[in-house]
């Protein structure tokens, strides 16, 4: 933490500074300098390439479905629930809803230039394989589906079962 603050401090001082006519800026001329333009042009190609990498796709399962598309670099690129699609209360939980938001998560995506993805999916609702459904649906090529539940090692103890 104090080298965050020593260094935000030293470049602040360094913006605050006033000009003076005494530093020189460059001591070559203006031909010799080497901006750097190469390095750029790296950085791009390795931006773009990164791009092409399938992107992972969340999808958190439980009385809702939201799903989120997000970049190789972990950028949000589109996110929707069931609540967003129009979906209210007990019908949030349905395998509809959760296609209905997959499909639209999916028209998002595409409208980024995503076209294969990897699924992780958590929890334990009944849109798991309806969102899936409906990110395949929506023009996007599944790769992989990853299950990334949590389970407990027995940690606390858990609600009583439902008796119907």
């Amino acid at each position: 933490m104090q080298v965050v603050r020593k260094t935000g401090s030293w470049l602040l001082r360094a913006w605050a500074w006033p000009p003076t006519p005494s530093r020189v800026v460059a001591g070559a001329p203006a031909s010799t300098i080497h901006t750097g333009a190469q390095q750029l042009q790296d950085a791009a190609a390795k931006q773009e390439i990164e791009e092409k990498v399938a992107a992972p796709a969340p999808s958190r399962s439980s009385f809702s479905t939201q799903i989120q598309v997000v970049s190789a670099a972990h950028q949000p690129l589109a996110r929707t629930s069931c609540g967003t699609e129009g979906f209210r209360n007990a019908k949030k939980g349905t395998g509809i809803a959760a296609q209905t938001a997959g499909i639209a998560a999916a028209v998002k995506a595409v409208g980024k230039g995503v076209t294969h993805i990897r699924v992780v999916v958590k929890g334990l609702g009944p849109g798991r394989l309806s969102a899936i459904k409906g990110l395949t649906m929506g023009g996007l090529e599944v790769i992989s589906i990853t299950d990334n539940t949590p389970i407990p090692h027995n940690g606390c103890r858990p609600r009583k079962a439902r008796r119907l």
